[in-house]
C-alpha cells in the first residue's frame, strides 16, 4: 500500500502547522471592533481639530450664507477624511475605503438624530461592537447587568465586543460567580444591594472579620494564636536550626530567611565578622570580632630565606624573592653573589668553569684555592 502512505506523510507537514501557536503578528492583529472604534477616535478628533476653521475664503459670511456653514459641510468632512489614516496604514485605508459611504450619510442626514458615532457605526451599523457593558454576538448584559458589570470588581469576557462568554474575570480579593464576594485574605468593609468592597486581612490572618490582629478567623502560615490574637512564629529560636552551619537566620514576619556568615567566620550568631562563634585559620579575635592575623610582623619571621620579602594577605600570607634576586631553596641570592657562583642547586657552571663542593671558584686561580685549602 505505497500510495496512501505517501499520502499521509504528505499531510504530516499541514498537521504541524495547525498545531503551531499562531504567529506573534496574528495574534496581536486588532479585532473588527478595535478597527472600528480607532476610526471612530480618529474622526472624532478631526472634529476638534477643524472646530474653529472656516472656508479659509476672503467672505467667510457669503460662503456660509450661500454654501451652508462649514460646521456641516462636505468641505469639512472631506478634511476630517483626509486626516484619519496614515499612508502606511493598509487596513485603516481599506475600512475608510469600504464604509466611506456610511460615514457621509451619518455627517450629511443622520448626526443630530444619532449623535453617538461609535454607537450608530460600529454597534448598531457595522455590527462589530457592542454596548459597554454587553457582550457576544446578540451583544448580551453581562453578568451584573450592563451598568455595574461583574459588581464594579471584575472584567465582563467580552465586554464591548461581539465577543466573549460574559462571564467575570475578578479584581484580586474578589471571588464569585458575580465579583461580589470575598476572597481568603480579605473581609467585607461594605456590601449593600449595588455595591461590594473586600479589603485586605491583617497579613496574620488567613481568614478575617476586621481589620487587626484580633480579628483573624484562622492565623497564617507562620502565625500562632495567642491570647486572641495571631502573633508571628519565631522560627529562629527552635531547638532545631533551620539554616546550616555556616549561615545565620534572620526571623521576618510570617517566616525566616537563612543568610550568609562573613567569609572570616566558622558559624556565627548575625551579620558580620563581630558575630563569629570561631575564627576560620589566619584570622583571630580583635576588639570582638575576627580580624586579619598580620603574619608579617610577628615576631616570629613568617618567611625564613635570607633577603626573602613577606607580603600579608587576607587570612594568609606570601613569601617573595625581591625584583632582579635569584631564587634558591634557602636564600635569595643578589645579582652580584649570583654571578660570582656557579654550580650551586639553581645555577649551573659555564664551559671552563668549576663549581662549590671541590670545584674550583670561578675568577680564582688554582694557587689562591689550594691556599685556602679546597
Amino acid at each position: 500500500m505505497p500510495p496512501p502512505r505517501r499520502a499521509a506523510l504528505g499531510l504530516l507537514p499541514l498537521l504541524l502547522l495547525l498545531l503551531l501557536p499562531p504567529a506573534p503578528e496574528a495574534a496581536n492583529k486588532p479585532t473588527p471592533c478595535q478597527r472600528c472604534r480607532g476610526l471612530v477616535d480618529k474622526f472624532n478628533q478631526g472634529m476638534v481639530d477643524t472646530a474653529k476653521k472656516n472656508f479659509g475664503g476672503g467672505n467667510t459670511a457669503w460662503e456660509e450664507k450661500t454654501l451652508s456653514k462649514y460646521e456641516f459641510s462636505e468641505i469639512r468632512l472631506l478634511e476630517i477624511l483626509e486626516g484619519l489614516c496614515e499612508g502606511s496604514d493598509f487596513e485603516c485605508n481599506q475600512m475608510l475605503e469600504a464604509q466611506e459611504e456610511h460615514l457621509e450619510a451619518w455627517w450629511l442626514q443622520l448626526k443630530n438624530e444619532y449623535p453617538d458615532l461609535f454607537e450608530w457605526f460600529c454597534v448598531k451599523t457595522l455590527k462589530v461592537c457592542c454596548l459597554p457593558g454587553t457582550y457576544g454576538p446578540d451583544c448580551l448584559e453581562c453578568q451584573g447587568g450592563s451598568q455595574r458589570p461583574c459588581s464594579g470588581n471584575g472584567h465582563c469576557s467580552g465586554d464591548g465586543s461581539r465577543q466573549g462568554d460574559g462571564s467575570c474575570r475578578c479584581h484580586v480579593g474578589y471571588q464569585g460567580p458575580l465579583c461580589a464576594d470575598c476572597m481568603d485574605g480579605y473581609f467585607s468593609s461594605l456590601r449593600n444591594e449595588t455595591h461590594s468592597f473586600c479589603t485586605a486581612c491583617d497579613e496574620s490572618c488567613k481568614t478575617c472579620l476586621g481589620p487587626t490582629n484580633r480579628d483573624c478567623g484562622e492565623c497564617e502560615v507562620g502565625w500562632v494564636l495567642e491570647e486572641g490574637a495571631c502573633v508571628d512564629v519565631d522560627e529562629c529560636v527552635a531547638e532545631t536550626p533551620p539554616c546550616s552551619a555556616a549561615q545565620f537566620c534572620k526571623n521576618v514576619n510570617g517566616s525566616y530567611t537563612c543568610e550568609e556568615c562573613d567569609s572570616s567566620c566558622v558559624g556565627c550568631t548575625g551579620e558580620g565578622p563581630g558575630n563569629c562563634k570561631e575564627c576560620i585559620p589566619g584570622y583571630a579575635r580583635e576588639l570582638g570580632q575576627c580580624a586579619d592575623v598580620d603574619e608579617c610582623s610577628l615576631a616570629e619571621k613568617a618567611c625564613v630565606r635570607k633577603n626573602e620579602n613577606c607580603y600579608n594577605t587576607p587570612g594568609s600570607y606570601v613569601c617573595v624573592c625581591p625584583d632582579g634576586f635569584e631564587e634558591t631553596e634557602d636564600a635569595c641570592v643578589p645579582p652580584a653573589e649570583a654571578g660570582e657562583w656557579c654550580g650551586s642547586r639553581s645555577t649551573a657552571c659555564p664551559p671552563g668553569a668549576r663549581g662549590l663542593h671541590g670545584d674550583w671558584l670561578l675568577g680564582l686561580k688554582s694557587t689562591q684555592t689550594v691556599a685556602l685549602g679546597w
